[in-house]
């Protein structure tokens, strides 16, 4: 039985990669380096903040002015375009309804994320967030998750880590956790199921019927 659910953040509960794209577009313009593409900065979706930040292509000494920046320009860019997926809302009052306790494992900033929270008037539907500044380390390492299930005074063998990315899936099931892809977020079924989830969704709202709720419960 699933008694707790994780959630990864970016491309799971929210849209966010249009924005994340845009905004890292402009960060490598205002540094005046090379731009990349779309699919090149997809890839990085998911991963903290510097690791992105080198993948893209900034050298390693002007790391600390290209995270700078960067966060300068997302709450210009992208915070104010970022939406909930399709039936996101509805689906986390069903799951806490049923007495499942609900957590986010993020690697975005806990400022960040708070503040999208609020403004989608989500906050409360959540026991416990884990984000980068935590101490621990970063996805696909199983620390973020086993913080949170300490925390919440989970079991491993009862929680769900949704995510959509093979670095969330990796986490949960490095930390003995029960896994689901989700195919509409920044990586696609095929590289998914390269590390073989339990579950493969095209839907959030499919996430009550593995948490084993019937439509009329």
């Amino acid at each position: 039985m699933i008694r707790t659910v994780i959630f990864d953040f970016d491309g799971t509960i929210a849209d966010t990669a249009g924005g994340i794209i845009r905004t890292m577009q402009r960060t490598l313009e205002l540094m005046g380096l090379p731009m990349k593409d779309e699919a090149s900065i997809r890839h990085t979706i998911g991963l903290p903040l510097v690791r992105s930040v080198s993948l893209i292509g900034v050298p390693d000494d002007r790391i600390d002015e290209g995270t700078r920046i960067y966060r300068e320009q997302f709450d210009i860019i992208a915070l104010p375009n970022i939406h909930l997926f399709n039936g996101v809302r509805e689906t986390l009052d069903i799951l806490r309804g049923k007495g499942i306790s609900l957590a986010i494992a993020t690697s975005r900033s806990s400022r960040s994320l708070e503040a999208i929270l609020a403004a989608e008037g989500i906050r409360d539907r959540f026991l416990e967030l884990g984000t980068v500044n935590g101490n621990y380390k970063p996805k696909p390492a199983p620390d973020m998750c086993l913080y949170l299930l300490d925390r919440m005074n989970a079991k491993a063998s009862e929680t769900l880590v949704v995510g959509d990315t093979v670095f969330d899936l990796e986490m949960g099931r490095n930390a003995g956790c029960l896994t689901c892809g989700v195919t509409y977020g920044n990586h696609d079924r095929a590289t998914l199921l390269t590390v073989r989830p339990d579950y493969l969704v095209d839907d959030f709202r499919e996430i009550t019927q593995i948490a084993g709720i019937r439509e009329n419960d």
